[in-house]
């Protein structure tokens, strides 16, 4: 869209925008848990900046924080291995927060953990998948979609396969997009 899409498109076509950020769809009893996590007193959270206002039922860890528990912002989850061995005595636990497009590095921590036999490096999984979404959007009888812009920085992890279910069982048509300029 900020590359003028909309204006290439004709007035009648209507673009929505989604599932979200896999931030702010984070439920909030997975907050809970990261908050019932970040108050035991042997446990760290590490977490990438943007989940520390996500708030629970009743708190955010930014809340958990601000109480007294240890609550890092990270840029990476290499940061969070860091801090596991900076800290052996401690439980560093990682929020894995995100789409298909987080999975690897987070996994690629997992397992340099591994190898390290770090025993006190854990991760509180909470990735979101795009295609459960366009499913259940596309289960609604009403739904009146005539077809999607897939998730460019998805696909390039993905590939565009999880997505063939939208073309060959719903007969809508889909292209891969999202991608700047500079990067094609």
């Amino acid at each position: 869209a900020r590359y003028g899409l909309r204006r290439l498109l004709p007035k009648e076509l209507t673009l929505l925008s989604g599932p979200g950020c896999p931030v702010c769809v984070t439920a909030a009893g997975d907050i809970d848990l990261a908050l019932r996590l970040a108050r035991k007193p042997d446990v760290e959270i590490a977490t990438f900046g943007d989940m520390l206002k996500v708030r629970g039922s009743a708190a955010s860890l930014d809340d958990a924080r601000a109480g007294g528990a240890q609550v890092h912002i990270v840029y990476s989850p290499l940061d969070a291995l860091a801090l596991a061995r900076q800290k052996p005595e401690r439980k560093i636990v990682f929020i894995g927060v995100g789409f298909e497009t987080t999975a690897p590095a987070i996994a690629a921590a997992i397992n340099k953990a591994a190898k390290e036999r770090l025993d006190n490096f854990f991760v509180l999984c909470l990735f979101k998948l795009v295609p459960p979404a366009i499913k259940l959007l596309l289960s609604q009888k009403d739904h009146q979609i005539n077809g999607f812009l897939l998730p460019g920085h998805v696909c390039a992890i993905t590939g565009s396969r999880p997505y063939e279910f939208i073309s060959r069982s719903h007969k809508i048509p889909c292209a891969v997009a999202g991608f700047e300029p500079l990067d094609i």
